[in-house]
């Protein structure tokens, strides 16, 4: 590892670490939240579902303040664009129904999970990042299934309460593995 990439996962892990760790309480807390509400589109489900893109937005900025001197800046302000418009794209897919939720939430999971992916590769160097990266994978496919999942007439939100799960899960993990240096790629 370079002199560089050690004074990178010096500053940078620790910020990273507590704010993989909130992430981890938030999904979880959602999630359990969501698959309470998740029989039907109700004021609070709506809030959730606009509630957690949104809350993406504010950790990715978290995230640009501890990172600022790195490459994953752009990738994290990209998200933030990805995100907000999910969070405006779910507000007004919720009007349609869940079905048109799906849609809206498996786009975001796509592109968003696209760019997770390009940010914990770009970030394989700090350690703790194949976690991040594999969830970022996980994402693009899941979204195709949320896409899939809405045109079966029992389509529900209860999946979107897994997908944070276990997304939270990939950044527990990612908090605890932070700061081991990657060794290959």
């Amino acid at each position: 590892m370079s002199t560089r990439a050690v004074a990178a996962s010096v500053t940078i892990a620790p910020a990273l670490r507590r704010l993989y760790f909130v992430r981890f309480g938030f999904a979880v807390v959602w999630a359990g939240l969501l698959f309470t509400t998740a029989s039907r589109l109700g004021p609070i489900s709506v809030t959730l579902l606009v509630l957690y893109p949104l809350f993406d937005v504010v950790a990715a900025f978290i995230d640009i303040r501890s990172s600022q001197a790195t490459k994953s800046a752009l990738g994290l302000y990209v998200n933030i664009v990805i995100s907000g418009l999910a969070a405006i794209g779910l507000a007004v897919a919720a009007t349609s129904g869940i079905p048109a939720v799906l849609r809206a939430w498996g786009a975001w999971a796509i592109a968003s999970g696209l760019t997770q992916l390009i940010v914990g590769l770009s970030r394989r160097a700090l350690g703790g990042q194949w976690p991040v990266i594999i969830s970022g994978a996980i994402s693009t496919v899941a979204g195709t299934t949320f896409i899939l999942q809405a045109a079966q007439p029992n389509a529900s939100l209860t999946t979107l309460a897994g997908y944070a799960t276990l997304g939270g899960v990939f950044f527990l993990v990612s908090a605890i593995r932070l700061g081991h240096p990657a060794k290959t790629l």
